[in-house]
């Protein structure tokens, strides 16, 4: 049986200052660190005690203090990995939403909305977004754990649950998996028919009211 916990970092800086995230390296704010400390818990409290796990995490420093309040309550090292960092946003990356907003050019309804070019500068498309999140939860499945926490941002959780259940990157154009800031979805595969289950997405039950 082997059980991913992908965790959607909470509420980061660049969220109340309303500008682009991305690849905008933005920290916690307080009351993110607040949520990542309570996320933490929870998966202690649902992982077995005896479990040997994985941590891995995007490089940004909004998931990586998520992650090291996660590796604090299971005494590990998180591993950092780019790959599973936010869409890149190009040169709109820590600019006021407003500008992005005003140069945005949204996909269309019908075509290639994988190859869309959104009308930023060094933006990344839809597709290569999803090839790279692919790339880095294959690698991921090679590891021999039976436990592993993912600790990533809230559209690449999209791609990570859509690798999950065999989605072809072709059928993606339409593809979008809500979950809130410092939700925790879990994944499982059973060791007989190896089918593949989402036990839950977005859970924020662990959250204070």
């Amino acid at each position: 049986m082997r059980t991913l916990y992908v965790v959607t970092h909470p509420e980061a800086t660049h969220h109340v200052e309303r500008v682009v995230g991305g690849w905008h390296d933005s920290d916690l704010t307080p009351d993110g660190r607040r949520t990542a400390a309570a996320v933490a818990r929870a998966l202690r409290s649902t992982v077995p005690e005896e479990s040997k796990i994985e941590l891995i995490s995007s490089d940004l420093q909004r998931t990586v203090q998520t992650a090291q309040k996660i590796a604090d309550v299971f005494d590990v090292k998180p591993v950092l990995d780019r790959r599973l960092r936010e869409k890149s946003y190009g040169e709109a990356e820590g600019k006021p939403q407003e500008w992005l907003d005003q140069r945005f050019i949204t996909p269309p309804a019908v075509g290639d909305r994988l190859g869309h070019d959104e009308g930023v500068a060094g933006a990344e498309t839809k597709g290569a977004f999803a090839e790279r999140v692919y790339a880095v939860m294959n690698d991921i499945l090679k590891h021999p754990y039976e436990h592993q926490i993912v600790v990533t941002h809230g559209f690449a959780l999209t791609f990570i649950v859509a690798w999950w259940i065999g989605m072809p990157i072709e059928s993606l154009g339409y593809a979008n998996f809500r979950a809130p800031s410092g939700s925790i979805t879990t994944l499982r595969e059973d060791d007989f028919f190896h089918n593949r289950q989402v036990v839950s997405l977005g859970d924020t039950r662990h959250l204070p009211e």
